[in-house]
């Protein structure tokens, strides 16, 4: 690295910054940092910022023409400085919710739960519903004594809370499970039909086990949702608002300065730019609108919003998926699953639904961002991809997006570069779900083509990087190190290591990449004069560090247009 930053001096000033007297005086000014830009810049010192925009970059001491008595000057001490993270697929509203939620994320076996559950069934008044996030029975150190497929039976959970639904909701977001109490006012009987898309996992009896798999969970959630309907609008939004003030304090700590939330409603869309225009948002949010095609119709007229509230809110996308998740046996697949020989997996959305999507994304100028895990899912999505690219005409540049594109046929990879398709992958994914992955698919498949990142940017694909959040935990240099090792921290092996980023591959999905996925390379992504001023220093070097040291790095400041948002303490 000391190569690349070599010790010779320059100055690049932004047009219009100087005048006869030298340049205005700079808000902030950031020095003796290592820089990494993610542009053609090197040997970078020092930066000037002033009304949220980066002005100039230079030498340490050339930069000391912008300062003035109401200058701050930050001193970097040989920290690297990088542009801000952008977490490029999550869900804000319910990275707040989990952290509002009970979380058994990191819970080892079903006995855990089930104790948890216990404690606060006995604090809750009765009917009140107990809802918790970030189980899987695929990472718990032992399966349940009486299982299906390594799922519980819902028996001890309905004894532990006889007088309150529990609704917990799978680490994948792809499946529920539920007590008694909760299917009793969710209606599930003998007789309760599986929705398309979607399955009740039964005994040998027909009686439910309390999974509900993809669209089937939705019984559940409705159920739920006529509970929040006897509480009041002002306790709902109150709770709401707590939750985005928690995801944002989660997000700055961590170094994200946007994120790119992967399918909201246009009542809470509504409710961000509000957020956004009376100053209330501390990290950029740009969003994708997730509807059905039919309440979509009247509606988006009057998108995109670009750049709201000073660049704190962009919605330019429509969301929907084609499938499931792999730990819940919903990602739909070319052939069957290695561990379920008798199924290919579920097609959540009608293609219908999907091409109807893309029809009002293509005349409003939308993006099209697509969940596809499976490799049918991804190879259907690619399908209509290549149709609508061929109706907008050449050239195009539409940069649609598949959401995770975690599981590809080979001959599909080349494809995204062809067509101009975004891959919007999550890598520690690849790493938290490395367990069960060869169970499911068996080991050439999974060697070929899950999380095939090396295959997609030889063959001139785009990744963007993330974390799914609340699927998995918002950190990026976590997501980082999967990307760069294919490790999980605490395994020894990685998983298929020949498919691994680079660390500059890596750093540009977290940062230029993920802005040209959202159309922002050209007001994020770099550190270059003109662009907005969101930045992350890190105290190690993601560059040049080790690998174990990748893992040990801390987030010291979090600045988000030339403001300081968080200082480590």
């Amino acid at each position: 690295m000391k190569g690349i930053y070599r010790h010779w001096y320059f100055l690049i000033i932004s047009l219009g910054a100087c005048t006869s007297s030298g340049p205005s005086p700079a808000d902030l000014v950031i020095k003796n940092g290592t820089f990494a830009t993610m542009s053609n810049l090197t040997n970078v010192q020092a930066i000037a910022i002033a009304d949220g925009k980066i002005v100039a970059i230079g030498d340490t001491n050339a930069l000391d023409l912008y300062e003035s008595e109401k200058t701050k000057v930050l001193d970097a001490q040989g920290a690297f400085i990088m542009p801000g993270f952008i977490e490029a697929h999550g869900h804000f509203s319910g990275l707040g919710s989990k952290l509002q939620d009970l979380d058994f994320s990191g819970a080892e076996n079903w006995d855990e739960i089930v104790n948890v559950v216990s404690i606060a069934a006995q604090k809750a008044d009765k009917g009140h519903w107990i809802i918790g996030r970030g189980w899987h029975q695929e990472k718990w150190e032992s399966a349940p004594e009486r299982n299906l497929y390594g799922y519980p039976f819902h028996d001890e959970l309905s004894t532990v809370s006889p007088s309150n639904p529990v609704l917990l909701y799978h680490a994948s977001g792809h499946a529920v499970f539920a007590n008694e109490a909760a299917m009793q006012q969710a209606g599930i009987t003998l007789e309760t039909i599986d929705p398309n898309g979607g399955a009740i996992l039964r005994s040998r009896e027909g009686r439910a086990i309390g999974v509900f798999e993809e669209t089937a969970a939705a019984l559940i959630g409705a159920a739920y949702e006529r509970y929040l309907d006897t509480q009041s609008e002002t306790q709902l939004l109150a709770k709401w608002k707590e939750g985005i003030e928690l995801a944002q304090e989660e997000c700055l700590t961590k170094g994200i300065t946007s994120f790119y939330d992967a399918g909201s409603t246009l009542e809470i869309i509504e409710r961000y730019r509000t957020f956004a225009e009376s100053d209330q948002l501390d990290i950029r949010l740009w969003v994708m609108i997730r509807q059905s095609a039919q309440s979509l119709q009247s509606e988006l007229g009057r998108f995109p919003w670009l750049g709201l509230g000073d660049n704190f809110l962009t919605v330019r996308a429509i969301k929907t998926a084609v499938d499931g998740a792999l730990g819940s046996y919903g990602a739909w697949l070319l052939k069957p699953y290695h561990d379920k020989p008798d199924f290919v997996g579920q097609n959540t959305v009608p293609l219908q639904e999907v091409e109807a999507l893309a029809t009002m994304a293509l005349k409003h100028d939308l993006q099209l961002c697509v969940h596809a895990i499976g490799d049918r899912a991804n190879h259907e999505t690619l399908n209509i991809f290549e149709r609508y690219y061929a109706l907008a005409g050449q050239p195009s540049d539409l940069r649609w997006r598949i959401e995770h594109a975690q599981h590809l046929h080979q001959q599909d990879i080349p494809r995204f570069n062809k067509i101009g398709v975004i891959a919007a992958m999550q890598g520690i994914h690849c790493t938290s779900d490395a367990p069960f992955v060869e169970k499911r698919l068996g080991f050439e498949r999974s060697r070929v083509g899950a999380y095939p990142w090396r295959s997609l940017l030889d063959a001139g694909a785009i990744i963007a990087n993330g974390t799914d959040a609340p699927v998995e935990d918002v950190d990026p240099i976590a997501s980082f190190y999967a990307s760069v090792t294919r490790k999980y921290p605490g395994r020894v092996e990685p998983f298929f290591a020949a498919q691994s980023m680079t660390r500059m591959e890596a750093l540009r999905s977290y940062t230029l990449d993920a802005a040209y996925a959202g159309f922002e390379d050209h007001i994020k992504g770099s550190i270059e004069t003109g662009k907005l001023a969101d930045l992350t220093i890190l105290d190690k070097n993601l560059l040049t560090c080790s690998e174990q040291e990748i893992l040990q790095t801390h987030v010291l400041y979090t600045i988000v247009g030339g403001e300081i948002k968080y200082q480590l303490p």
